[in-house]
């Protein structure tokens, strides 16, 4: 009776071992993969039961951080945004102010060319 306990629980070891491994595996190769991590995807992709991934702490933990890496991967990516569109706004602006500077020039020009013709006609 002792010897099939002892054959039990070498058998549970070595299936909680295979489990844990399969699930870090399967993290690690959604990682690569670009997919996003989280208790579903990993249940989905591994196999292995939703509960079995909530109920082991080093697996629950090594999602939860992949998690939030992931998360602050998208707001870096979201603030480079941002600055880009911030820059492309002060691009516009600054461009919007020559604009201005040429046509008011352009606008000087045709008076003195007004002017000139004035003075040509008077001339005759």
């Amino acid at each position: 009776m002792a010897e099939r306990i002892k054959n039990l629980e070498k058998s549970w070891t070595s299936r909680s071992g295979d489990a844990k491994t399969k699930a870090l595996e399967t993290i690690q190769r959604m990682q690569v993969e670009k997919v996003p991590v989280n208790f579903n995807s990993v249940h989905i992709k591994s196999g292995l039961s939703k509960s079995y991934l909530y109920n082991e702490p080093e697996i629950r933990k090594f999602i939860e951080e992949t998690r939030q890496n992931e998360g602050q991967s998208k707001r870096v990516w979201h603030e480079k945004y941002d600055k880009t569109s911030k820059s492309k706004n002060v691009v516009i602006d600054v461009k919007n102010r020559q604009i201005a500077k040429i046509e008011e020039e352009n606008r000087k020009l045709r008076l003195e060319v007004e002017l000139l013709r004035g003075m040509l006609y008077d001339k005759e």
